[in-house]
């Protein structure tokens, strides 16, 4: 037998262990002590653990650190919750106020009316984003500003004439959008991404087709193309 000190997630657990037992055998052990599944674990010795081999193979010594990463099926729903919770808030908070397009702040993009080079909107059509970049919006500042979706990277990278913005998916606190008064056919959209309305940065002219795919790839659902 050899001892162990297994961490995880900020918990400390001493482990007796056999010698001759696999990788894969000490998953389970961790297993039986966090109720983190085998295969959501990523365990750490000198490296990734390799399951096949004994840890008399890899050298494992008496009082060995193993490092284990992972997060059980209640945790990742947990995290998921309460980005809910703050999509209903705020919808709740929406439906107090007059139309976000009336408000003052918006009005003054709104009123310069529709740019020129606006990607072309279908009606009643729900669309999955398109592999280029969706541009020709403005700003709150007025300025022009692109939407590109980097899938592979889990990024949303918000480019205006000074500079591109790169925003990983699971820092945006919630989307929100409403249609243009109007012009229907076109959403403005705010993307928060700190904890009050002050942090949401503000798209106007989202063709409508892309506002449902633009929300569930930002939010985390899944999409099946």
């Amino acid at each position: 037998l050899v001892e162990l000190k297994v961490i995880w997630n900020k918990n400390k657990y001493d482990v007796k262990f056999c010698l001759d037992s696999t990788g894969a055998d000490l998953k389970q052990k961790i297993h039986s002590l966090t109720g983190l599944p085998p295969a959501m674990q990523k365990v750490m010795f000198k490296g990734l653990l390799p399951e096949e081999k004994t840890l008399r193979e890899i050298k494992v010594t008496n009082g060995a650190k193993i490092m284990v990463v992972g997060s059980t099926i209640n945790d990742v729903l947990a995290v998921n919750t309460p980005k809910e919770a703050a999509q209903q808030e705020v919808k709740a908070e929406e439906n107090k106020k007059e139309p976000l397009c009336r408000q003052k702040q918006h009005r003054k993009v709104l009123d310069k009316g529709k740019p020129d080079d606006v990607m072309p909107s279908v009606k009643g059509v729900q669309e999955r984003l398109p592999t280029v970049p969706l541009s020709g919006m403005y700003n709150k500042s007025g300025g022009k500003v692109r939407l590109t979706f980097k899938l592979e990277q889990d990024q949303l990278w918000i480019g205006t004439k000074e500079r591109t913005e790169k925003l990983p998916m699971g820092s945006i606190k919630n989307v929100v959008s409403e249609p243009i008064e109007g012009h229907e056919d076109y959403h403005m959209m705010a993307f928060q991404l700190g904890p009050t309305e002050a942090s949401y940065y503000w798209v106007y002219w989202v063709p409508t087709q892309y506002v449902d795919a633009i929300k569930d790839t930002v939010l985390g659902k899944w999409q099946y193309f």
